[in-house]
């Protein structure tokens, strides 16, 4: 953590845009502290893996309320100007997991091949997949992208999908985000604005 800060003030002195991420953890018993959030910190592990441009995460942990999910999507898109944000938990079939549904009440527009991506690469490990309802969409200029609360899950959906969310927020007008082309090569068009 103080050398992700260390990073962040360094390139706020040299006047670079850094880019805001929220990363957003959907649980009843992880929000209790019942529970240790392995979602939340899984997602920042990854960012800081494949990114290359500065960012910085906005990070929370709250339980699986409608209400509350689509309030803190609108407030980390609105307020915090998270360009991306991502959420892990609540996209499954039970009572409680309304994460989608809160996702659609926020976002003025759906993109619903990012979900159907990352089920067919989570069904080519296991079964139960088809039960993944994670979808994403655009509110303003913020990605939103559900995600499915295990860290090896989150992995591979990101690993499928990642290389669209540049190019995304190019599209919706966020900040330009780079990674690292070693591990992952962001598609941008030929022609692309760069």
């Amino acid at each position: 953590m103080q050398q992700d800060l260390r990073s962040v003030e360094a390139h706020q002195s040299m006047n670079l845009t850094i880019v805001r991420i929220g990363i957003i953890t959907v649980s009843d018993r992880a929000s209790r502290g019942e529970y240790e959030d392995r979602g939340g910190p899984a997602i920042r592990d990854y960012l800081t893996e494949v990114l290359s441009c500065p960012w910085e995460p906005v990070a929370c942990v709250i339980a699986d309320e409608l209400e509350l999910i689509t309030d803190t999507i609108k407030k980390l898109a609105d307020n915090d100007g998270c360009s991306l944000i991502i959420t892990t938990g609540g996209t499954g079939p039970a009572r409680r997991d309304v994460t989608p549904e809160a996702t659609e009440a926020a976002c003025d527009k759906m993109l619903p091949g990012f979900g159907e991506l990352m089920r067919k690469v989570s069904l080519e490990k296991v079964p139960t997949a088809i039960l993944s309802r994670q979808t994403a969409g655009v509110r303003g200029s913020t990605l939103v992208l559900n995600l499915p609360g295990q860290p090896r899950a989150i992995r591979e959906c990101l690993d499928a999908v990642f290389p669209a969310i540049p190019y995304c927020v190019d599209l919706i007008e966020g900040p330009r985000l780079t990674t690292d082309e070693q591990r992952i090569r962001a598609y941008r068009p030929p022609g692309a604005k760069p």
